[in-house]
């Protein structure tokens, strides 16, 4: 039986971060993307491209006693790739080489961080 549920934490270069309960996280493994491109004999040719991994809709409980906010944003300014890993509600944890993409915003009202997360190669299961 598969076990489905919010994203436990998510942990940016070692420091660890609670995600929102209703956060509706959509995961990009990475890897390879196909297109067919046509002939104009009606047959077709397969191009790939790379595409980064991604993490989207991520809601990060921030603590402004900790720096929490100014901690992501210093990963997001640096423009280097940092180790990062998602632990699911099954308890399997993906991770990667990444940084936080798009645009940040902390609202006050919920205490969290609107991230994007996205990196090289692919977000591999962890053993």
């Amino acid at each position: 039986m598969s076990v489905v549920g919010p994203i436990q934490d998510v942990s940016i270069n070692g420091r660890t971060f609670a995600v929102a309960e209703d956060a509706d996280v959509s995961r990009n493994l990475g890897g390879r993307q196909n297109t067919l491109l046509r002939n104009g004999n009606g047959t077709v040719r397969v191009q790939q491209n790379n595409v980064a991994w991604s993490l989207s809709g991520l809601q990060l409980a921030v603590d402004d006693d900790a720096g929490d906010h100014e901690f992501l944003q210093n990963i997001a300014n640096s423009g280097g790739l940092v180790p990062m890993n998602i632990t699911y509600a099954s308890g399997v944890v993906y991770g990667g080489q990444g940084t936080i993409t798009d645009e940040m915003t902390y609202s006050s009202a919920s205490g969290t961080a609107s991230v994007t997360l996205s990196g090289q190669g692919q977000l591999a299961k962890q053993s």
